[in-house]
């Protein structure tokens, strides 16, 4: 095992972390190779989170903005609920959009 790695010298250190290197990219490499279907599953995980994360931003954005013009308007609970909609609204448009997408 200690022949594959030059002996301590300068510039032994880089030249075993350039080994290590190049067999951890094969090692992936392979990985890859044996699963394909992993890239695949995150790349799911991530849309599904952009999902849930556009949702919860325009419910919470909507509502968030919506009270503070009910604060300074005087129009509760009006404000709250039309900018909410707006919200959700503008959250399912770019879910859509997102969605028809081409990967």
């Amino acid at each position: 095992m200690h022949d594959e790695y030059p002996a301590e010298e300068p510039g032994g250190k880089e030249a075993r972390l350039d080994a290590l290197d190049a067999r951890l990219h094969a090692a992936k490499e392979r990985e890859a190779a044996r699963n394909p279907e992993i890239g695949e599953a995150q790349a799911s995980y991530q849309a599904g989170n952009r999902v849930l994360a556009e949702l919860i931003g325009g419910i919470a954005g909507g509502a968030f903005v919506g009270w503070v013009i009910d604060q300074f308007a005087g129009t509760a609970p009006w404000g709250l609920l039309v900018v909410m909609m707006l919200g959700i609204a503008v959250a399912f448009r770019s879910i859509i959009r997102n969605a028809n997408r081409r990967p």
